[in-house]
């Protein structure tokens, strides 16, 4: 049985992901900073709740101890995040962006991949088969960015991709530094979730596919990759 903990996942791409993994066999651990809205996801699926605010040592620490003793952790994905909205969902200007801002988002988009990750390292060592999904996003990618012709190029807010890029470089170097383990960043696309004000354009269903694939690679499967549902995406 292969155990698998999904961050933020009582809604959005989480809780699609999370209901996609158990239907495939996983014993999915529902991660969530609130309490009743988790537990009511896990429910939902049939999966296990477990508390778990990315931003928070303590309860980091206490959910390794959670998941430890029941048994282990075979996969990780690192889905909870967030992206800072303006007035009517306007997406910040970079002349308004401060620091305080971009350590807001970095909190949990940057630090709260490490932390979580650091932290359930040693369980995931344990397992035949360890993955590490990080949900990344096509705007985390330079060179779509700075292309002119690119979809993405209209983005002009500065904290929510540089965060992204910055997932990006930490799968590439723990996936360089741990070669026994698949770990590899995903772009769901531009679904319609919370985190965007509902404008995406695509389904929680179309978006959970890339985590969900690479959520269930084998030890034979990429790593270090960055990807969508086509294949590898431009750094």
């Amino acid at each position: 049985m292969t155990t698998t903990l999904i961050t933020g996942a009582n809604k959005g791409l989480g809780f699609e992901t999370a209901r996609r993994l158990t239907e495939a066999g996983h014993t999915v651990y529902i991660g969530a900073r609130d309490a009743e809205r988790g537990r009511r996801a896990a429910e939902q699926l049939g999966a296990r709740f477990v508390q778990l605010d990315v931003t928070d040592d303590a309860s980091v620490r206490a959910a390794v101890k959670t998941i430890e003793a029941d048994g282990g952790l075979d996969v990780l994905i690192n889905n909870a995040g967030i992206e800072v909205r303006g007035e009517n969902n306007s997406i910040p200007a970079a002349a308004d962006t401060t620091a305080d801002e971009i350590r807001t988002v970095f909190e949990t988009n940057v630090f709260g991949v490490v932390r979580v990750l650091h932290a359930f390292l040693p369980l995931l060592q344990r397992s035949g088969a360890p993955v590490v999904v990080n949900v990344s996003s096509g705007l985390g990618s330079l060179t779509a960015l700075s292309d002119p012709d690119s979809p993405a190029h209209f983005y002009q807010a500065v904290s929510y991709p540089t965060s992204k890029t910055a997932v990006n470089m930490i799968t590439v170097q723990y996936a360089k530094a741990l070669p026994q383990m698949r770990i590899n960043a995903v772009e769901p696309g531009f679904t319609n979730t919370d985190l965007n004000g509902r404008t995406g354009t695509q389904t929680v269903a179309e978006g959970a596919e890339i985590i969900v694939r690479m959520a269930q690679v084998g030890p034979d499967g990429p790593t270090g990759g960055y990807l969508d549902v086509n294949g590898p995406l431009p750094w």
